[in-house]
């Protein structure tokens, strides 16, 4: 199914989530998914957002929850719109954060991993984070639609803009 295919102003979720990513001294902190949508994969730590809290307390709970760690310096990055017949059509948030608090750390949903920004393994994580990852690390900000089957990125569009 291509991007083009589908009405996204009437559109409409099943789930909305949240992705953070923590850049410092150029290398960044992603996870390694232990279980859920994307176990085995390498990401950044997000979920779904509870009742009456925002994407950015979302997203700063979550990485709490996942590497008990307190992002700092948060700034939202972009949107995603993901499109999938076998999947959650998921409404993503992307925060950037350039400090934390504490140790990360190993839970049951995470594993941490810290990569150089020129060495992020995108043969490890989904197909859609080389179009839009390295550009939000450079300080852009993303509006991206995609649209999957079987975990495979059939098509996309992305657009970019400064913060």
């Amino acid at each position: 199914m291509s991007v083009s295919n589908i009405d996204w102003e009437t559109w409409q979720p099943q789930e909305v989530a949240t992705l953070m990513f923590i850049i410092k001294n150029g290398s960044v902190l992603l996870i390694r998914k232990k279980r859920g949508l994307g176990a085995g994969k390498i990401n950044g730590p997000g979920g779904r957002l509870e009742n009456d809290e925002t994407p950015e307390e979302c997203a700063i709970r979550e990485t709490n929850e996942e590497l008990i760690v307190n992002p700092l310096n948060v700034r939202a990055a972009g949107e995603l719109f993901f499109h999938a017949e076998d999947m959650p059509r998921i409404h993503g948030h992307v925060f950037i954060a350039t400090d934390f608090e504490g140790t990360p750390t190993e839970t049951d949903e995470a594993i941490p991993l810290w990569f150089k920004i020129d060495e992020i393994p995108f043969d490890e994580m989904w197909d859609d984070d080389r179009l839009w990852l390295p550009q939000i690390i450079k300080g852009q900000c993303v509006r991206g639609y995609f649209t999957f089957v079987e975990e495979t990125l059939l098509d996309h569009r992305v657009e970019f803009s400064a913060p």
